[in-house]
């Protein structure tokens, strides 16, 4: 069993957390919050991200990233992805050398427009990147924590280290496959948010089901196209972290980007929806990463950009959908 420290306490870090506690790891999850530290350490559950589930007793927390960090075998990080490079930098003085690091965040960097994996080689250097990986697929935080079965993609550069933290992560009801394309698994785990935005905006304006069909589809292709330009492999797309992830986030009631989007249909501001969260919706500003990188990289995503209208230039939903559909016809190809 290994010494794990668990960065970030939202839904999915301490689902996470507990799953590898209950496996018997001895795990401590540093949580932002000093209030909710002092609650999870007396009731055992995560009222503000994760309520009326009751956590292993073998968990430790801690508000002292130090804590949490110090003789860590594995590292995860669950921060989201705008803080990662923050919490990375605070880390560095704590990664051992033969520490293991997951990152489980999904989402493109503002105003650098990079992957979780180029801030890791950036902020701790290449020999660091080389012992890491990246954790995602379709898996709602609530449905593990019930110990639904749920499949997830772990991708790494070195497939050694990828098949050592499928031992570590892998349970009877939490399936973890490998996988080597890291680019690919993480733009399908950033994107996916991006179009489920657009999914629950149909979802507002009252579209039914042949419209969320096409959105899918026509959202998995840009996500393809902008994956491959960054050199990722096709048929990851059609994975877990791809085609899986997509299909779960565009559809399920638990997905809060889904759900901004479905308010943004119904007309609400989108300030007025932030504001009322206390869970982070990932695809609102990798929305803005998202354009900003196909414009670089020359990719055409027409999802993409009219979401990025409707989020950051108040585009009425409606008018999206018509700009859409009404756009130069071509092949399925292009």
């Amino acid at each position: 069993m290994m010494k794990i420290g668990v960065i970030g306490a939202g839904s999915w870090g301490t689902t996470l957390a507990n799953v590898l506690a209950k496996k018997g790891h001895d795990v401590t999850l540093w949580v932002y919050e000093a209030d909710l530290v002092k609650r999870l350490q007396e009731t055992g559950v995560n009222d503000l991200y994760l309520d009326g589930i009751t956590l292993s007793n073998k968990l430790a927390y801690t508000n002292d990233l130090s804590e949490a960090a110090q003789n860590s075998q594995l590292m995860l990080l669950v921060s989201p992805s705008q803080v990662m490079r923050h919490v990375l930098k605070d880390l560095k003085a704590y990664i051992t050398e033969d520490c293991l690091l997951v990152s489980a965040a999904k989402g493109i960097e503002n105003g650098t427009l990079l992957t979780m994996s180029e801030v890791l080689q950036e902020v701790l250097g290449e020999q660091v990147a080389k012992r890491s990986a990246f954790l995602s697929g379709p898996s709602f935080a609530r449905e593990v924590a019930v110990e639904q079965p749920t499949a997830v993609a772990v991708a790494a550069e070195d497939l050694e280290v990828a098949n050592r933290v499928q031992d570590v992560f892998s349970t009877d009801y939490f399936r973890v496959y490998t996988n080597q394309d890291v680019v690919g698994v993480e733009i399908g785990g950033a994107m996916k948010n991006v179009i489920a935005l657009a999914a629950g905006v149909g979802d507002g304006l009252g579209y039914d089901h042949n419209a969320r069909a096409a959105l899918i589809t026509r959202g998995l292709v840009e996500i393809a196209r902008l994956g491959e330009a960054k050199g990722a492999q096709e048929a990851t797309f059609f994975g877990l972290a791809g085609m899986g992830d997509l299909i779960l986030t565009c559809t399920g009631n638990l997905s809060r980007n889904r759900s901004v989007g479905m308010e943004l249909g119904k007309g609400r501001k989108l300030d007025e929806i932030l504001n009322q969260m206390h869970m982070v919706a990932e695809g609102v500003k990798t929305t803005l990463s998202a354009y900003q990188l196909a414009c670089k990289l020359g990719v055409a995503m027409p999802i993409t950009e009219q979401m990025y209208q409707v989020l950051y230039e108040e585009k009425d939903p409606k008018q999206a959908v018509a700009d859409l559909m009404t756009r130069a016809l071509t092949s399925e190809d292009e």
